[in-house]
């Protein structure tokens, strides 16, 4: 009898995998970084053979720890980071360049010549999306411009493009599978929400043939066997794919329209399923695929922050102001209440709802007596903020008032930034005492379809803590004001 089911989460700063009990407990976890490579234009990659290789590793070392044979599995449950994108050969199994991530704008001049071409609504109306190089579609339309190799293999069509979960899928299956899921198709800027295909118009006008995409799947589907190349005795089966984000939704147990969550990791997604029907935003969010389950696609309302944690790993990294993610809630504590600094995190653009890919970032307010604390309380500040702008829009635009707000991630276990969170939105903020959401949200659908796990059992089991607003309304709306003009001042900036 299987006893586990095994999640992996192929996340922006390395990959993780973990091992699910029957009760849906964590009962192992295994991680490994991968460089990021960032060059001085602010371009970043990966490696995807390091990727693939550092999952080998991790599943060998996870393998072995708990003497793990096939029959011990029940399932395979793929997370991972959406709108990174690349190319391969889809005879070798080669890459044909670095996979290119979400928080790369190189693809900024295509959209911008989509834009001046009149293409941006039609992109908004067939996908759900804001043209941007945020998303997958650009950074594609930059490889086949750029890249020799990928448009005479697309000529050929021995090419195969994708997400990384495609990646992981094809190089898992030994190279006989190229598919994705709703979820992560909906994220590349060329899928019809509404159609539920690849739109031919829109990959045409990225340069793209369809014909190089992957197979389109319910997030639950069998996506075909692997056996780690060689790691196990025999194939297990790989049965659940889903957008990290979208994963966590699901994990989370947000499941019933208007129920929303935030994960908070290097970036941030906030998201509200919305049920059956899409809703198109008409003042910054977007539109994408929660899931199809079982044959039924479901919808989400969502913004996209690109720098949340990745703030206050700049701190750490860059400046050197924090040794540890750790010392940020002490020193926000400490920072004077008067202190009027404000950050906003614009390294590479801003996301939802503003969408500005050229603004840059700034620290406004400074006075002569902020200082250390006052710097690091106010780049904390900025997440809370950029979450409650979210929401915002969010319930503005839905119609639907939002009880509280499910949050997830590593930045989680800051109580400071936890508790300005729920005071700045005036909402429950519940904490889920598991940080891994994705991972989790990709296991329990696969445990689910393989009849492993009982869907309402395994919900109940889910604990959270609970942040409840005390701050005066007054201060509340203070604060904002003086945020909303920070961004202002951003944007006046851009050129």
């Amino acid at each position: 009898m299987a006893k586990y089911v095994l999640g992996i989460d192929q996340s922006t700063q390395g990959t993780k995998a973990l091992l699910f009990e029957e009760s849906g407990r964590i009962v192992c976890r295994i991680d490994r970084p991968h460089r990021q490579i960032i060059d001085d234009r602010g371009w970043v990659e990966h490696d995807p053979e390091e990727i693939w290789n550092n999952l080998l590793a991790i599943a060998k070392e996870l393998f072995e720890q708990n003497n793990i044979s096939a029959g011990d599995l029940a399932a395979v449950g793929i997370s991972n980071q959406r709108e990174t994108a690349m190319a391969w050969d889809r005879n070798t199994g080669k890459p044909l360049y670095n996979a290119i991530v979400w928080q790369c704008a190189r693809g900024a001049d295509i959209c911008r010549q989509l834009d001046r071409d009149g293409f941006a609504e039609k992109v908004k109306t067939k996908t759900g999306l804001a043209l941007s190089p945020y998303f997958s579609a650009a950074k594609l339309s930059w490889l086949v411009h750029n890249v020799p190799q990928v448009k005479a293999k697309m000529q050929d069509n021995s090419l195969a493009m994708g997400t990384m979960d495609s990646w992981l899928v094809y190089k898992l299956s030994g190279g006989k599978v190229h598919k994705t899921d709703y979820s992560n198709a909906s994220r590349t800027e060329l899928f019809n929400i509404n159609t539920l295909k690849w739109d031919d118009d829109i990959c045409r006008s990225f340069c793209i043939s369809t014909s190089v995409l992957p197979e389109v799947c319910d997030s639950d589907a069998l996506y075909g066997y692997t056996d780690f190349d060689g790691l196990l005795d025999a194939p297990v089966p790989i049965h659940g794919v889903f957008g990290d984000s979208h994963a966590a939704l699901f994990g989370q147990g947000c499941h019933l329209p208007g129920m929303t969550k935030a994960t908070y990791g290097t970036g941030s997604s906030v998201m509200m399923n919305i049920g059956d029907e899409p809703i198109e935003s008409k003042k910054g969010l977007v539109t994408s695929l929660a899931w199809s389950i079982g044959g039924k696609p479901e919808y989400v309302l969502e913004g996209n922050i690109n720098y949340t944690g990745a703030s206050i790993s700049w701190l750490k990294d860059n400046v050197g102001l924090i040794d540890s993610a750790g010392e940020t809630a002490e020193f926000s504590k400490k920072a004077a209440s008067a202190d009027k600094t404000y950050f906003v995190p614009a390294f590479s653009g801003l996301g939802a709802p503003y969408w500005e890919s050229d603004a840059t970032g700034m620290f406004t307010g400074i006075t002569r007596v902020t200082g250390k604390a006052e710097i690091i309380r106010a780049v904390v500040d900025s997440i809370a903020y950029q979450i409650a702008d979210i929401v915002s829009l969010m319930e503005e635009e839905s119609g639907k008032s939002i009880k509280a707000l499910r949050v997830d991630g590593g930045p989680t276990r800051n109580d400071y930034l936890m508790q300005f969170q729920a005071d700045i939105l005036n909402k429950p903020v519940e904490v889920s005492a598991t940080e891994e959401l994705s991972a989790m949200g990709a296991a329990y659908a696969a445990g689910i379809a393989t009849g492993f796990y009982e869907k309402e059992k395994v919900f109940k089991s889910i604990y959270r803590s609970n942040y409840m607003s005390g701050m005066d309304e007054k201060m509340r709306y203070h604060l904002i004001s003086g945020w909303k003009t920070a961004v202002k001042r951003v944007l006046v900036h851009v050129e």
